[in-house]
């Protein structure tokens, strides 16, 4: 049953009622001079996020449960930032990648302007209002490569390789997503070792990790509007512990793919077959190491998460199977790009 609404009535509390409503409320509070600025820099409803779980059931009596800290609230605030710039550090590489891939593939097999060509895209309408969307985004960009084109070129929009460089990761997204189904597509997300669908979900989850972050908003123990596919197969080590067909017998039956443990297992595997150097695990196990009191089931890890083969992985990704796969998709889209060429430029002796 629904409760009825009822209107806001709560006042606004200066920083001193603010402080004595928490030590009311059985928050133990070691200096009051810190959290004071703290309240004054970060705001009372900011922290309200990193203290809740202390709050002890039922939630809406608003006590503390017995040896509940600000400094321990303070502590998962500092925590939650430093996660957010490492995630955002690495998806930021990720990001450059998918960029990257869909520059050279499109071009190589549609031409420089293969953005524009509405045949291309599922949706036209979508197509077109993604265009409205990147005309706004190239027009307010102040790239010194952009202004040069403008100054010499008469073309209404720039190659593919200069526009896709200014616009956001989630126009990007957009357009990626809209574009037929074809071997082009698939060579795509092939470069990242999985299938289409899968690397769809991710990337689009990737754009909204990355906005959540960008905006300072609570992310450690969140469960994201974010639907990240959990992959039939793949072309690289992935984590097992999921259910069916994932399920493993004597594990529990996990499966939470909308919390920061699932996303850090997506992060590690595409980066995986960008850099196999790459140090982000290791960074999260010293970041979580730093702050013990961590609970990591309110992130999503599973008991045994550190045994995890993608966890400890360190075979370089790029095994001559999954290479061999993704030149046969790219040599036929090459091929099929330079005899398109070939028939459009055709011309009868007669």
């Amino acid at each position: 049953m629904q409760m009825a609404k009822v209107p806001y009535s709560k006042p606004a509390l200066n920083y001193a009622d603010q402080i004595s409503q928490l030590k009311a409320r059985h928050l133990h509070i070691d200096d009051d001079n810190k959290a004071l600025h703290l309240l004054q820099t970060l705001s009372y409803y900011r922290l309200s996020g990193y203290w809740y779980p202390m709050i002890k059931e039922p939630k809406y009596r608003h006590l503390f449960k017995d040896d509940s800290k600000f400094s321990n609230a303070f502590k998962l605030y500092c925590f939650d930032r430093e996660l957010k710039q490492l995630v955002m550090g690495d998806v930021e590489k990720i990001e450059i990648a998918v960029r990257a891939k869909m520059i050279y593939i499109m071009a190589m097999t549609h031409g420089a302007f293969w953005y524009l060509d509405k045949n291309l895209f599922i949706d036209p309408a979508a197509h077109g209002k993604t265009i409205k969307i990147i005309e706004r985004e190239y027009k307010r960009s102040d790239e010194t490569f952009i202004k040069n084109f403008n100054a010499k070129y008469s073309d209404p929009f720039p190659p593919s390789w200069m526009i896709l460089e200014v616009i956001s990761f989630g126009t990007l997204v957009k357009l990626y997503d809209n574009l037929l189904p074809s071997p082009t597509k698939l060579s795509i997300s092939a470069c990242f070792g999985i299938d289409e669908p899968t690397f769809s979900s991710w990337i689009n989850s990737f754009v909204s990790v990355r906005n959540l972050c960008a905006h300072h908003a609570r992310f450690w123990n969140k469960k994201m509007n974010i639907h990240p596919l959990v992959p039939t197969t793949t072309n690289h080590m992935f984590i097992t512990n999921f259910t069916a067909p994932h399920r493993i017998p004597g594990r529990p039956n996990f499966l939470n793919n909308q919390r920061v443990y699932f996303l850090a297992s997506v992060l590690i595997y595409i980066l995986n077959t960008i850099n196999p150097n790459h140090s982000f695990k290791e960074k999260l196990h010293k970041l979580l190491a730093k702050y013990p009191m961590i609970d990591t089931k309110a992130m999503g890890f599973p008991d045994g998460w550190e045994s995890e083969s993608l966890w400890n992985w360190k075979r370089v990704c790029s095994n001559r199977k999954w290479y061999r796969r993704y030149w046969r998709y790219l040599k036929k889209d090459i091929l099929l790009y330079f005899e398109t060429k070939r028939i459009r430029n055709y011309k009868p002796t007669n």
